[in-house]
């Protein structure tokens, strides 16, 4: 196992920051490249790394194409990201691929949008509260003000008790990455080239890596490619950050249910609306996984990650196999792959995530699902290949409604289109011992306001950068 160079890695990728009670994602521009490379070489020091000591506040920062054209990156060296990186988010490959339709089309974004002013630079302030991060911001706004403007800005906080708005618990699976010090069941420990370029992956071989092809700034700050020594590696301990903000239409998603799930009378009935969310998402509203306890909900919350589906549940019957977090981490069951193969294949296809949410603290239920305002979750992940990771659990996964044993069956939550082709079903299949039930007409209830992909690199590539 590689040593990691932990000193150099942003902090975010292995810690969500859960301590850190508010925090600012600001959406800058480069208006004067000089004075934003001098904002650059003075901050490096300050960027919160994984060994950076505990603050109050913490500080993360990353860079789209766009921002590092900026700045002043030859083109020849910006050709050498990832192709995926330097196309963006909006193309119209790319919206094909995410299922970025209707009013979740890159046309009607808040920001990232090819109507929306050009970001360059993503600079994230956490703070314990909302004063220390303001505070923390308003300071480094006296640095950069001449380098850089404010287009947008994200304010997140970490989920209420742990849920997202629809009411479930998050964030309960999630990868370790190998060499980071942090523990984790054995399944979930990946190999650090999964998320961190420099490291070989779950591959056995070292991911793409951006090179300095043509000499430019201090190339001394960089280390030498681990396979092809003669060139600089600007990737090395770096990662690639995906975000989206995501509206959640929390009373669209409960009514929808209870609406289905009427007693012969006309009244509602709470439990088999959940029961029917919790068959769509995997797991209880508090975490318990169905394949643990797939009848009742046991009320309680749980972390339990520790199960498999091949051995526990093969055939469906108590996480159906379009379910949320079953199509998204297939575990050991991965297509119709032998068990060894089938853990495998999922390893390499795995995020970091990093959420955040957005709007009032609003935990949704069959009985009580309508917020005063917008919420939503700024939903992060980092992974080091955006195509084989990110995209491909977005469009092969989510989107995909032939998943496994199914027909027309997208993910609930994240495939279903706001207005699918005619004729197009969209359905969602519970396997039962005779025969299946189907919901049919699935409605969507998740909506894309804005992204855009960002490289984060090395505090010495942030210093480099500094330099061209």
């Amino acid at each position: 196992m590689a040593l990691l160079e932990l000193s150099e890695i942003q902090a975010f990728l292995t810690r969500e920051f859960k301590d850190m009670g508010c925090s600012g994602y600001y959406l800058l521009q480069v208006t004067n490249a000089d004075a934003a490379k001098k904002f650059l070489a003075s901050v490096a020091d300050e960027i919160t790394s994984i060994t950076a000591p505990e603050k109050e506040t913490k500080l993360n920062l990353g860079f789209t194409s766009t921002g590092l054209q900026a700045l002043g990156l030859k083109e020849k060296n910006l050709h050498s990201f990832s192709r995926e990186f330097r196309e963006g988010m909006v193309t119209d490959h790319r919206s094909r691929l995410l299922g970025d339709y209707d009013s979740s089309d890159p046309s009607n974004w808040l920001w990232g949008g090819p109507g929306n002013e050009r970001i360059d630079i993503i600079l994230m302030v956490f703070g314990k509260n909302e004063t220390i991060a303001d505070t923390c911001y308003n300071e480094l706004k006296t640095k950069f003000s001449s380098g850089f403007k404010e287009v947008h800005l994200l304010k997140g906080s970490p989920l209420p008790n742990d849920r997202e708005h629809f009411g479930f618990k998050d964030g309960i699976s999630q990868p370790v990455i190998k060499g980071t010090n942090v523990a984790g069941l054995k399944q979930d420990n990946i190999e650090a080239g999964e998320f961190v370029l420099g490291y070989k992956n779950e591959y056995g071989i070292y991911p793409d890596s951006p090179l300095l092809k043509e000499d430019q700034g201090n190339s001394n700050l960089l280390k030498e490619d681990a396979e092809y020594k003669e060139l600089k590696d600007m990737g090395r301990n770096g990662t690639y950050f995906v975000l989206r903000q995501l509206k959640e239409d929390v009373n669209g998603f409960w009514n929808s249910l209870n609406e289905r799930t009427k007693n012969p009378d006309g009244t509602l009935n709470p439990d088999e609306s959940t029961f029917l969310a919790a068959k769509m998402m995997g797991r209880w509203p508090g975490g318990t996984p169905l394949v643990k306890e797939h009848e009742k909900d046991p009320g309680t919350d749980s972390n339990d990650n520790n199960f498999s589906y091949i051995k526990e549940d093969r055939h469906g019957l108590k996480c159906p196999f379009g379910a949320h977090i079953r199509r998204t981490n297939p575990r050991d069951h991965f297509e119709e792959s032998p068990t060894g193969v089938s853990k495998k294949l999922t390893r390499r296809h795995r995020i970091m995530r990093r959420i955040r949410s957005y709007g009032e603290d609003f935990i949704g239920s069959a009985t009580h699902h309508t917020p005063s305002e917008e919420v939503g979750l700024l939903f992060g992940c980092f992974n080091a290949n955006i195509s084989k990771q990110f995209e491909f659990i977005q469009y092969s996964w989510a989107n995909y409604s032939k998943f496994k044993q199914l027909y027309a069956d997208p993910d609930p939550f994240i495939g279903v289109r706001e207005n699918p082709k005619q004729g197009e079903e969209q359905n969602f299949t519970i396997p039962q011992q005779t025969t299946n039930r189907i919901i049919t007409d699935l409605k969507s209830i998740v909506f894309v306001k804005g992204g855009a992909y960002f490289f984060f690199p090395s505090v010495s590539v942030v210093k480099f950068l500094s330099t061209i």
